[in-house]
């Protein structure tokens, strides 16, 4: 079996024409979260997934596995909540729904303009407790938690990453 072993953030570093002829692969923040897992691709080959313990897979990343290859990386979407301010908010608002979120170790997606977490009756009850409106959706879903770790800069965290740099 194939396993890839290194991880380009944005695939930076390779052409952009490598990254477009590569196969993919599209998976769900459940499965790019983990450092370990299987996949197949989108030409059909299996391979396993090895990286650093702690280090997650976003969509626009890029694998490389040990023959070469390269497989380009595509958040899948899947179910999100959404929460904007209410009617009369403020973006204040987002930033006190994200405290209480982060106090409660919630993996959440941080945009200019909007939260997003994984679905959870409990924090939307709670959410439009406070105010604010929560919508459910499909959506990729990328969670900050570790950006500021790797030594992303604040825009990357609010243009969010779905499978391009912003």
């Amino acid at each position: 079996m194939l396993v890839a072993s290194k991880l380009l953030p944005f695939g930076r570093g390779v052409a952009p024409a490598l990254i477009r002829r590569a196969a993919h692969v599209a998976l769900d923040w459940d499965t790019r979260q983990k450092s370990r897992f299987d996949a197949t691709d989108s030409a059909g080959r299996r391979f396993g997934v090895f990286l650093p313990r702690g280090q997650i897979v976003r969509g626009g990343d890029v694998l490389v596995r040990d023959d070469g290859s390269l497989v380009a990386v595509r958040a899948v979407a899947q179910p999100v909540l959404v929460v904007t301010p209410g009617a009369g908010g403020s973006p204040h608002d987002l930033l006190r729904a994200a405290y209480h979120l982060g106090n409660r170790h919630v993996p959440l997606e941080v945009r200019a303009d909007r939260l997003q977490l994984e679905p959870d009756h409990v924090l939307a009850e709670m959410l439009q407790r406070m105010g604010l409106t929560v919508t459910a959706i499909d959506a990729a879903f990328d969670a900050v938690c570790d950006l500021l770790l790797a030594g992303l800069t604040a825009p990357m965290i609010t243009a969010g990453r779905t499978g391009a740099p912003p």
